[in-house]
């Protein structure tokens, strides 16, 4: 294992040093482009990286394990259709009440199917029942209120990673188990520059205060029943939360201009994330999975592009992450597509519970505003363990800054009592067309990163210098660089 890297230390792109005691060269001029790495088929499926690389077998073994515990949920053939219960499909009539007695008459009836027909409807908070599939069709939207007040009474959420009690989620479930959306209609938030996205900043009133309140409510043991927040206040909801449910399905629908997290499940176990499109480029916040404190999710043929992070991977914030201490654990994604958004696949900002056993396979990401591809973020107020993140064959066609970023700097923050654990990253058959930077690895001077893995990987058209500070046990294996290859 080469010695850590206590400096800063720049991997130019066109020269030679030393860094940590191993070589490393990047750049062009000391190899033909022609005598770049042969990559197995980007295409290619699952488990077909060369035992020899990162991960083998045993990676295979875990993912496969995963797979066989997830279990989407099965529905009695009963359908309930709002339109029976007073639903209008007019973009004007307020179907709040038809979509809550179709949902609460499946519930009754032993579960089923609430089928939403093809139509514009009007609506406030939805909130789904066990062995109820909220089913749109072809053509269906539900068109959410920009009244705040439609998403009241406050219900426990958990808001950019502490708990407390706030504005509804616009379709929202808490502790019910077999639950789901399905069906190719869209969840249309509706937020734009004058309806909850002008609370992120500019003049007051915006989110800025309770935010710092809510922080320091969980910083001083406040009980979250004590945490309210709701009417009078500026925390933006989500578009769609599962508040501690068991097997869940989201299958085929459109989300689009959520107030801030498009879809969001947290504390939740078996959840099965496919064929969604995330369409919210626009939004601040506006990530577009973020699975949090969750177990046994596969997210997978999907399509994404947000304001924010494509799909992330969190588990609690600070003092009220470690209370609940629960992780984000046990993870397959595969086969999605990422085009705008801060990162592609993520772990972070909040990680204070953990992050683990994350597994990332044959995605395609690509857009003049996506900021990185593989990103890990957190700092030394967050902490929490993150390891075990094993990627396989993502083609990135453009990014706009590091295609691999992973820094415990988030925020600025760099001193704490709370130093996270990095290690245990590999990154193999990662192919990118052109980015500005391959690698941006920071840990901190008490707190390195460790075991990071690059393997059969093909950075293309590299224009700046990449940047490795604080890092012990950084391996780079058949890893070409503009043509160059840079093995340690």
């Amino acid at each position: 294992m080469p010695a850590p890297v206590r400096r800063r230390t720049v991997l130019s792109a066109g020269g030679a040093l030393f860094a940590g005691g191993a070589l490393a060269i990047l750049g062009g001029g000391t190899a033909p482009a022609a005598a770049g790495p042969v990559l197995p088929d980007p295409g290619a499926p699952s488990g077909t990286t060369p035992s020899s690389g990162p991960g083998g077998p045993a990676a295979d073994a875990q993912v496969a394990a995963i797979l066989r515990r997830i279990r989407p949920p099965r529905f009695p053939d009963r359908w309930f259709d709002v339109t029976r219960f007073g639903a209008v499909g007019d973009d004007a009539t307020d179907c709040t009440t038809a979509i809550r007695a179709a949902i609460e008459a499946c519930h009754r009836a032993g579960g089923g199917h609430v089928l939403v027909p093809a139509g514009d409807y009007r609506t406030g908070a939805v909130h789904l029942l066990s062995r109820v599939d909220l089913h749109l069709a072809k053509g269906a939207r539900l068109a959410f209120s920009q009244d705040p007040a439609a998403y009241l009474p406050v219900v426990p959420t958990r808001y950019e990673g502490t708990e407390c009690y706030n504005y509804s989620a616009f379709v929202y479930a808490y502790g019910q188990r077999d639950v789901a959306i399905t069906g190719q209609g869209v969840l249309d938030g509706r937020a734009d520059a004058t309806h909850w996205w002008d609370w992120t900043g500019g003049p007051p009133p915006n989110e800025g205060p309770d935010k710092t309140v809510l922080i320091q409510m969980a910083a001083d043991g406040v009980p979250v029943e004590q945490r309210v927040f709701g009417a009078g206040h500026y925390l933006r909801p989500n578009l769609l939360q599962l508040n501690r449910c068991e097997n869940v399905l989201l299958d085929g629908i459109t989300v689009k201009d959520s107030p801030m997290w498009n879809i969001h499940p947290v504390l939740c176990r078996n959840v099965t994330i496919r064929g969604v499109t995330v369409d919210s480029p626009d939004g601040p916040n506006n990530d577009g999975i973020d699975a949090e404190s969750c177990t046994d999710v596969l997210i997978e043929n999907c399509t994404i592009s947000t304001g924010d992070d494509c799909i992330a991977f969190k588990s609690g914030k600070d003092a009220d992450g470690r209370r609940v201490n629960v992780p984000s654990r046990y993870a397959v994604v595969r086969n999605c597509e990422m085009a705008d958004g801060n990162g592609g696949v993520t772990a972070g900002s909040e990680t204070s519970g953990g992050v683990m056993d994350i597994f990332v396979r044959d995605c395609t990401m690509s857009s003049p505003h996506l900021e990185r591809a593989i990103r890990i973020k957190s700092n030394p107020d967050r902490g929490g363990t993150i390891r075990n993140i094993d990627v396989r064959r993502v083609e990135v066609g453009q990014a706009a800054d590091s295609v691999v970023e992973i820094v415990l700097n988030y925020a600025n923050v760099i001193t704490g009592d709370y130093p996270p654990d990095v290690h245990g990253i590999t990154i193999s058959q990662l192919t990118v067309a052109s980015a500005p930077r391959a690698l941006n690895l920071l840990g901190l001077t008490d707190d390195p990163l460790r075991d990071i893995h690059l393997h059969q990987c093909r950075f293309d058209a590299i224009t700046d210098e990449n940047v490795v500070e604080n890092v012990e046990g950084l391996r780079l294996n058949q890893v070409w660089i503009n043509g160059a290859r840079v093995d340690n």
